[in-house]
């Protein structure tokens, strides 16, 4: 039903060739340089922050590169128990197929710990606490109590929102902090291949769904991305505490409403619009159903 020349024996041998570990990317001397940023405004959102100084810009950078590991440690928690569960029904079947999603799971699981080691670093050098939302657990069992077409759609839209986070916005920008920076272009090397597997698994689970199905699939998709934007409204708000905090001094109320806003703005684009607008996914909605792609299109461009 989508068009891919995607195979699992396929992204199984490319996943081979990539052999990174967790503490070759942090611990010991390679320590996080906190007076370098973290991520680039294309995703920090700074620019638009007037009121702060360059300082304070550069820790509101830095909260957001820790929320940045947060909300991705946050999503793998319902990503690996999809991956395993996938990976135990077809455990009688292709050899190639088992063996792929098995590592698609492990890299996962791997990744969990790569951001919490980095929300540990960040935690030992950043002066203040920063406040998140969750507690993960809890999200991931909503978002998995939706059917499994509908998680996969997500998964999808999360792995292309991945790729083009470091190949338009992280790639060629030399003024990060080199841990940083390395530890996206390590995390952006596997979920390349996270994206193969994921487009093989909407595609086998499309199929199967039938009109009907897809057009489920489709409605909880959008469900749980909206949502997804509420906890990400509130985690502007969080973040505005942990910055007046880092700063120390109040904004007026007139700066506290423009930062949320701007913010929220912020947060839209790096973990719904992005992915959402990414080629491949909407390739790949097209491919299953047309009306449904301009579904997610139109709330793309509202939350734009």
């Amino acid at each position: 039903m989508i068009q891919h020349n995607f195979s699992y024996e396929g992204a199984l041998a490319d996943s081979q060739k990539v052999t990174w570990r967790v503490e070759d990317l942090i611990g010991g001397d390679k320590r996080l340089d906190f007076t370098k940023a973290f991520l680039p405004d294309s995703l920090a959102g700074s620019s638009s922050l007037s009121f702060l100084s360059d300082n304070e810009k550069l820790i509101h950078n830095q909260i957001r590169g820790f929320t940045y590991l947060y909300l991705f440690g946050f999503v793998e928690e319902f990503i690996l128990p999809y991956v395993l569960d996938h990976a135990r029904s077809a455990v009688h079947g292709d050899m190639n197929e088992v063996r792929a999603l098995a590592t698609f799971a492990e890299e996962e699981a791997k990744h969990m710990q790569l951001f919490q080691r980095f929300v540990e670093e960040f935690k030992a050098g950043f002066a203040t606490s920063c406040g998140v939302i969750g507690p993960a657990k809890d999200v991931a069992g909503v978002v998995l109590s939706h059917g499994k077409l509908g998680v996969g759609i997500l998964i999808l839209h999360l792995e292309w929102m991945t790729q083009r986070h470091y190949l338009e916005s992280v790639k060629d920008t030399g003024d990060l902090d080199p841990q940083f920076a390395s530890m996206l272009r390590h995390h952006w090397m596997e979920e390349s291949q996270h994206a193969k597997l994921d487009t093989i698994i909407v595609d086998e689970l499309a199929s199967a769904a039938g009109p009907e199905g897809i057009d489920k699939g489709i409605s909880d998709f959008l469900a749980i991305g909206g949502a997804f934007d509420g906890l990400l409204g509130t985690q502007a708000k969080l973040d505005l505490d942990s910055l007046q905090t880092a700063i120390g001094r109040t904004l007026s109320d007139a700066e506290k409403e423009q930062y949320i806003a701007s913010q929220h703005r912020s947060y839209r684009w790096t973990f719904l619009v992005s992915g959402m607008k990414h080629p491949n996914f909407v390739r790949a909605l097209n491919d299953m159903t047309p009306a449904g792609a301009v579904k997610v299109a139109e709330v793309a461009i509202a939350l734009s």
